[in-house]
């Protein structure tokens, strides 16, 4: 049983991750890093006898294998520094560094170390892309041409702002990392971005980001968190026809609705019908069928992975990709051009 430390108990840390923690299986919730009174209440509430850590430097102290580092972006790069330096594998929330010039540093210092780190790529496990794998991988749309996604959320609230924020780096990591991991490494990007100085910082918060994967084909995703939409969105074009989907944000709204994943493991994270996608194809449309979500499968997996018993759920060598492609959109809407991105 791997033992995972959990640094910072906002609502990252509250909702997506302690849960899938405590779901996942070989593995174990040891404790949590919490300063305030609120938060150190929070978590007696929520786990009962649970061991509660001021800091890193104590959770490491009495003894872990993993953590999980979820704090702000700008504390996250230096406590994946200091768990390495400790000799325990990490998982970093993502953005795990502000640039891929960063994060190569991060992963060479686990690979110095002999740990493993990897990135909280939580979204590849949705419903709505989970099922849209198996939509391309059934080949029923032949040669895949292009593939839109669309995350727009109502919460101008949870808008992160700094040099380290913006809605790129939020939920452009999570939108990009999925084409990426459905249609390959991209060879070229192009972006426009949405700027507000509404929060005293101006920040983007909002984009669209094209990319050209090697296979030639092309995937868009774009997301808003001003616009006061809330839309889920994902459309696949292939030479022999067409998959829609309007998905709800099945995990998270059950999260905060109070449910946990540990407690309805067989139809946790499974679209209603409302929601299944359709088929078009010239011998008629069809719905298909939700496959099942649930996030817990990545500490699952990654716990395995510590034994050495399976592959590493999300790699830093790949959570370095997504970050080349995120630095590539910035650089593209600044100065208004297709950048092409170098091998790794």
């Amino acid at each position: 049983m791997q033992r995972i430390g959990l640094v910072g108990y906002g609502v990252g840390g509250r909702l997506f991750h302690a849960p899938f923690i405590a779901a996942a299986e070989g593995v174990q919730l040891a404790g949590v890093v919490a300063r305030s009174e609120s938060k150190r209440a929070q978590v007696a509430a929520d786990y009962p006898g649970l061991p509660v850590f001021s800091t890193l430097g104590q959770m490491l102290g009495a003894g872990v294998d993993a953590v999980t580092i979820t704090t702000p972006p700008q504390t996250r790069q230096d406590l994946v520094l200091e768990a390495i330096a400790a000799g325990v594998h990490v998982v970093a929330d993502k953005p795990f560094a502000p640039n891929a010039a960063a994060a190569r540093d991060l992963a060479e210092a686990a690979q110095h170390a002999g740990v493993l780190l990897n990135v909280y790529q939580n979204r590849r496990r949705d419903a709505d892309i989970l099922t849209l794998a198996s939509v391309l991988a059934s080949g029923d749309l032949g040669e895949i041409w292009r593939v839109h996604s669309v995350m727009d959320q109502d919460q101008a609230n949870t808008l992160e702002v700094g040099s380290t924020g913006g809605l790129l780096r939020d939920i452009g990591s999570h939108l990009v990392d999925q084409m990426l991991w459905l249609l390959g490494p991209a060879t070229h990007v192009y972006a426009t971005l949405d700027w507000t100085d509404r929060f005293g910082e101006t920040t983007d918060c909002g984009f669209v980001v094209t990319l050209t994967h090697a296979t030639g084909t092309t995937s868009t995703v774009s997301a808003s968190k001003l616009n006061h939409s809330t839309t889920r969105q994902l459309r696949a074009y292939g030479s022999e026809g067409t998959y829609t989907a309007f998905s709800s944000d099945v995990q998270a709204e059950a999260l905060f609705a109070g449910r946990r994943p540990s407690e309805e493991p067989d139809t946790w994270g499974i679209e209603a019908e409302e929601n299944w996608g359709v088929l078009s194809l010239s011998s008629g449309r069809e719905k298909v069928p939700s496959a099942q979500g649930n996030y817990a499968t990545f500490y699952t997996e990654f716990g395995q992975a510590i034994q050495g018993l399976a592959p590493e759920p999300v790699p830093a060598a790949e959570g370095i990709r997504t970050l080349k492609v995120l630095d590539a959109a910035r650089q593209s809407a600044i100065e208004n051009r297709v950048v092409e991105l170098q091998p790794l």
